[in-house]
């Protein structure tokens, strides 16, 4: 009998630490670089300073925090090639590339900072010239780190690049707009008291067992 309690009692904090596992993941706060295939955006398998797009291509950037690839927002706000490049006639030597540069949410934003608000630029460029290339015609400065990771697109953010950041995952990747709570670095108070009970609880039944044993 005393071993069925025990086994109850662990039983029943399992599911109290595995919300503990969960509340809080690890991510990264970086520019992810998109291209547009037809109607979605495809995060993009090379860096901006090795993809060479062809004349009418839309091409994105998203400042945010995400764990991974699979898990980074989107940018948002209009991929109409032609809506995008209305401003900017054909010119022979030369190729049009559309942006579509969304500097993020508030809540992704680096310590003391606010993100601009987000943006679209058609770069009219030469026709072997790279994304990066592109992105520096129209939205300059930018900033790079040692290893050619884009770390700031038109002097946002102004410091940091790629680093490592609490990430709160109980809200979409593309919908952080507002956090009711910053992300700790242990369990809420709210695991820790609902422990507390569970033990005492597991604790009396024990002592109840054996006093009848």
């Amino acid at each position: 009998m005393i071993r069925r309690t025990v086994v109850l009692f662990l039983a029943a904090l399992l599911p109290l630490s595995a919300g503990a596992g969960q509340a809080q993941a690890t991510g990264y706060r970086y520019w992810s670089f998109w291209e547009r295939d037809g109607r979605a955006w495809t995060y993009a398998t090379q860096g901006p300073s090795l993809v060479r797009p062809s004349d009418g291509a839309v091409q994105g950037f998203r400042f945010s925090v995400s764990e991974d690839s699979a898990d980074a927002a989107k940018p948002r706000g209009t991929t109409d090639f032609a809506a995008i490049c209305a401003g900017t006639p054909p010119r022979d030597g030369a190729k049009r590339v559309a942006l579509v540069i969304d500097f993020g949410t508030p809540a992704d934003a680096p310590s003391g900072e606010t993100p601009p608000a987000g943006r679209t630029a058609c770069a009219q460029v030469s026709p072997d010239a790279t994304t990066a290339e592109a992105l520096a015609a129209v939205a300059k400065p930018l900033r790079y780190d040692t290893d050619a990771l884009l770390c700031a697109i038109a002097g946002y953010p102004e410091k940091g690049c790629g680093e490592q950041v609490s990430a709160d995952r109980t809200s979409a990747p593309a919908e952080r707009e507002q956090r009711s709570e910053p992300a700790g670095d242990g369990p809420s108070l709210g695991l820790v008291a609902g422990i507390a009970v569970v033990v005492c609880l597991g604790a009396a039944a024990i002592r109840q067992v054996r006093r009848r044993g």
